[in-house]
């Protein structure tokens, strides 16, 4: 009798199992043994999690995914830390690409080392990037990045090496902001431009009455607007290669800050085909042609894809005395930068954004500029909305126009890094008071509740680990200052991780799909070999990502 009773028992027992296990829903894949950012409104942290069709389907206690999904992958995760996908909410992945195939001047402590580097890249035989002009058959010398504040002559270079060096070549050498070129006299005779040029928005500098071959925001456009472009092939393969990079560092997400349609056009070809996994939010270049033909087209969105923004640019950047200032530069009494537009330029677009529900994100480096566009849209928003226009950079704010953020809902996209990056010379610029109303982003995210943070790569590097670094730490990768740089503008951890991922996909319009770890959402997420949210500022930079996921699939490993 007991037998029989035993047996019926284990015989109830497998058939509840038998059924638990049918009835389990089997996924595509299971992460589980996690340590799970989710970064939900409640921060809440989860061990495992479940993916079907590039969407997770569970999250939550390992226990609870594990009886209710089966999957032939399961990723035992080790108890390593995994958080939502990194976003890069402001940054030029188009131009990242190109300059990896171009002249690398980053770093060079000299002009001399410029030089040798141009010298170097010529020598190539190999070179498929090298950029002609079909037309003419002329080949130019293309380079990006050197930063004359890094050398121990802080002025300007001048173009007399690079006339003797290449009399015949067109030389074009962009300034790590982007917003500043050193050409030769080649470069200046193909474009028309003498002693007498004077360009809108734009600097032709003399020096002694004679081109130094410094040209400074739309004086350097024109050039640029010359150089040849890269053929379909070479950018795709550029594309690719760029993207590689940046996935390694944990990116599944990037807001090209300024793309023209043949670029979006072709990044939305890439991914259809499905050779490029990245996802793209494109802000379009607001040149009068492509304001007209997208404003006529209205928005674009597919599952990688979101053209939704416009792209402005207010004024330069300070490192090249290009930013608008309400008062001169404490390093050049006599200077205060410019406006790229005139005000009525940036009223009459602002009007026509709002009304065909395009984002206006615009360029501001001054506070001068920062003020301009601040009253251009509360002109337009007049109150609270929820447009989500942006200011790019936000870097010097005059104390009295920090509130106008909350006014009208404007958000901040700010990039950490410029902080420690320019932290020893900006006093020089702009003297010690305003210098403490700059790179303000603890008051900037009290104003409004969110920021959205980015690299501007590749004017700073790619990792989201050196953002997250700078922002919380205030400090260079030497670990300087050792109490770091206005350090009362620090942000938490858990602010610069929202700032990494769920504050930038609300900046795109795109919370309710990335940004953080929750059923429904895509499965973009990465794992890294250390908590972040845990450990020293030190080992923060050691940090590594060791696997890298979009839409449920694995685009890298370490």
């Amino acid at each position: 009798m007991k037998k029989k009773v035993v047996l019926r028992l284990i015989l109830v027992i497998m058939l509840q199992q038998f059924c638990s296990c049918t009835d389990s829903a089997k996924v595509d894949l299971i992460v589980r043994n996690a340590t799970i950012y989710t970064v939900n409104p409640s921060f809440d942290m989860a061990q495992a999690m479940a993916i079907k069709d590039g969407k997770i389907i569970g999250i939550g206690p390992e226990h609870e995914i594990l009886n209710k999904y089966v999957s032939e992958q399961i990723i035992d995760a080790k108890k390593q830390a995994i958080y939502p996908g990194f976003i890069d909410a402001h940054c030029h992945f188009v131009g990242y690409a190109k300059g990896l195939q171009q002249i690398d001047l980053v770093g060079t402590v000299s002009f001399e080392e410029v030089i040798e580097r141009v010298l170097s890249f010529t020598k190539k035989t190999d070179n498929k990037f090298l950029l002609t002009d079909t037309s003419t058959s002329v080949k130019w010398i293309v380079g990006w990045g050197w930063d004359q504040n890094d050398w121990e002559n802080k002025a300007y270079p001048t173009k007399e090496k690079l006339d003797a060096l290449f009399p015949e070549t067109p030389v074009f050498l962009v300034r790590i902001d982007g917003h500043a070129a050193l050409v030769n006299q080649k470069a200046l005779d193909i474009n028309n431009i003498t002693k007498s040029t004077k360009i809108e928005g734009g600097i032709v500098q003399l020096k002694n009455n004679q081109l130094t071959g410094i040209l400074i925001d739309k004086a350097m456009e024109v050039v640029k607007h010359s150089v040849p472009k890269f053929s379909k092939e070479q950018l795709t393969e550029a594309l690719l290669v760029a993207e590689q990079k940046l996935v390694a560092v944990g990116l599944t997400s990037v807001d090209d800050a300024e793309l023209t349609l043949y670029e979006i056009e072709l990044i939305d070809e890439l991914q259809q085909q499905n050779k490029l996994q990245l996802n793209v939010y494109a802000m379009i270049s607001a040149t009068p042609e492509l304001l007209d033909y997208y404003l006529e087209k209205g928005p674009y969105k597919t599952e990688k894809l979101n053209v939704r923004s416009f792209k402005f640019y207010a004024d330069g950047a300070l490192g090249s005395r290009g930013a608008c200032l309400l008062h001169p530069y404490s390093d050049a009494p006599n200077e205060y930068g410019l406006l790229m537009n005139t005000p009525e330029f940036y009223q009459k677009y602002a009007l026509l954004i709002a009304e065909k529900g395009f984002q206006m994100n615009t360029h501001c480096i001054g506070d001068s500029a920062n003020r301009l566009i601040l009253n251009v849209y509360k002109e337009v928003l007049k109150t609270t909305n929820d447009k989500r226009w942006r200011i790019e950079h936000a870097q010097l704010i005059h104390s009295d126009d920090f509130k106008k953020f909350s006014e009208i809902n404007v958000i901040p996209s700010i990039q950490p890094t410029h902080a420690t990056s320019d932290m020893y010379w900006a006093k020089d610029r702009l003297g010690e008071e305003r210098t403490k109303n700059a790179y303000a982003y603890q008051q900037l995210l009290s104003e409004n509740g969110i920021v959205a943070l980015g690299t501007d790569f590749p004017i700073e590097d790619i990792s989201p680990i050196k953002t997250f670094y700078a922002a919380v730490f205030r400090k260079d990768v030497k670990g300087f200052p050792k109490d770091g740089f206005q350090l009362e503008n620090s942000l938490s951890r858990e602010q610069a991780l929202k700032g990494m991922t769920i504050w930038a996909a609300i900046s795109n319009f795109e919370e309710n799909e990335k940004g953080s770890l929750e059923v429904g959402k895509k499965a973009d997420f990465i794992m890294l070999d250390k908590d972040i949210m845990k450990i020293s500022a030190e080992e923060v930079l050691k940090t590594n990502v060791l696997q890298t996921f979009i839409d449920g699939k694995l685009v890298f490993s370490n």
